[in-house]
């Protein structure tokens, strides 16, 4: 079994100031842009967690050159992709959807594979759709990792027809390659509504600040025009997503917390804690780029849909779990191909420290109950993680399996939370 971590509880409320690492889905996207690029670029107070360093490793072993400024950025220079090359894509989603797109553009054999659950994640209709662009792909059938990419040096393109239901990935990773494409990309979804939107969103805005021609105007189609990608450079916002047990800090504790350099404006998911926040009892206030959240004497349950940031949902979980009336979360049936299945792990380990939890095939019902400590099992999983802990802000003996898989997204998480949990700010 791994290390079992004892989640600090604080007794009294707190009053905090928290900054955060930069965001990993920015990051990525910006990685993935700068490398086929028509020139050199930098990316800015990047995050380096296991994510995106195993981006960064994908992108160096086909060619591309990332060199640390030494003022903790990243310079990017593209390069000729014309060898061959092994990917890990740990347990990173993104590594494993948006790198076979732009290996097309590559003259090689690129072979993917990643931690055994990646295994388990979906890929098959992106794949399929970069067979119909002309991309060769072996999986061996499986539809799944490990599987290679032989790039010719160039892709037809055009327009291709795709399920993503299961990941907005999907969608973004042809977008991120399209403009590459002899001939574009238009993609076109069919099946149930895309989960993540916002993702899809700011893929969009990202190759629209480099110069790319995007048509989203029609619902479910995304058009992205043949062309030069223009080299730019990117500051990256810090996650959002991150931000969740942090704010949950004041609000399970009827305390203060200030998250600093929140965006005015942002397409990050984790941008609708606000009004998750206020919907919950807490007094949300965004000023001077400041972020602050004053909890309530008691969190009130929610009824949410959680379709489009279906990455919230551990932590609002776990918040749900301490509040005073029934919650209803809903909309994110596609969680269950996630790290884990989300829906599934978070019933059981609610319900493993006495909450009422009930598992429905797109979410969870949680009512107040009384809950006690234990061991909180986290599968691997960030974010399962992130609930764990905030859960032991409000019961005593929580032990939380494994802390140190938030360094997927958070590197040195548990120092951050202890610090913030008890005294000066992180």
């Amino acid at each position: 079994m791994s290390e079992l971590w004892p989640a600090p509880r604080p007794h009294d409320p707190v009053d905090r100031r928290v900054s955060l690492p930069g965001s990993k889905s920015l990051t990525n996207r910006a990685l993935v842009l700068a490398a086929i690029a028509d020139g050199p670029s930098v990316v800015r107070r990047p995050l380096r967690s296991r994510d995106t360093l195993l981006m960064a490793a994908a992108l160096t072993s086909l060619g591309t050159g990332i060199e640390d400024t030494g003022d903790g950025d990243w310079a990017v220079t593209p390069g000729a992709w014309d060898r061959d090359a092994d990917v890990d894509c740990g347990l990173a989603g993104t590594v494993m959807r948006f790198v076979p797109p732009v290996v097309g553009l590559a003259r090689g054999t690129v072979r993917f594979d990643g931690d055994p659950h990646m295994r388990l994640r979906p890929v098959r209709q992106m794949l399929a759709a970069l067979g119909a662009l002309g991309v060769r792909i072996d999986d061996g059938g499986r539809g799944a990792l490990p599987f290679a990419v032989h790039g010719t040096g160039t892709v037809p393109g055009g327009t291709v027809t795709i399920d993503a239901s299961a990941s907005s990935q999907f969608v973004s990773a042809l977008l991120l390659a399209g403009a590459r494409y002899e001939h574009g990309v238009d993609v076109r979804h069919v099946g149930k509504p895309v989960p993540s939107l916002p993702h899809i969103e700011m893929t969009v805005q990202m190759l629209r600040q480099h110069g790319v021609e995007v048509d989203d105007a029609d619902a479910n189609r995304w058009a992205v025009a043949s062309g030069t990608v223009k080299a730019v450079d990117h500051d990256i916002e810090p996650d959002l997503s991150n931000a969740a047990p942090f704010l949950a800090l004041g609000a399970a504790t009827g305390g203060r917390v200030t998250v600093t350099d929140w965006p005015a404006s942002t397409t990050q998911p984790g941008d609708e804690l606000r009004e998750i926040l206020t919907l919950m009892g807490c007094e949300v206030t965004l000023a001077d780029g400041d972020l602050t959240v004053v909890g309530p004497d008691r969190l009130h349950g929610v009824d949410l849909d959680l379709h489009d940031v279906g990455e919230l949902t551990p932590a609002v979980a776990a918040l749900c779990a301490l509040a005073d009336s029934p919650s209803h979360l809903r909309g994110v049936a596609h969680i269950r191909g996630h790290e884990t299945d989300r829906i599934t792990a978070l019933a059981a380990e609610l319900g493993r420290l006495g909450a009422d939890v009930t598992e429905r095939e797109d979410g969870l019902d949680i009512r107040p109950a009384t809950l006690h400590g234990g061991t909180f099992h986290t599968y691997a999983d960030h974010r399962m993680a992130h609930a764990g802990v905030i859960l032991g802000l409000a019961v005593d003996d929580v032990l939380v399996e494994d802390i140190a898989t938030t360094s997927k997204t958070f590197p040195d998480f548990a120092t951050a939370w202890s610090t913030a949990v008890h005294g000066a700010s992180s």
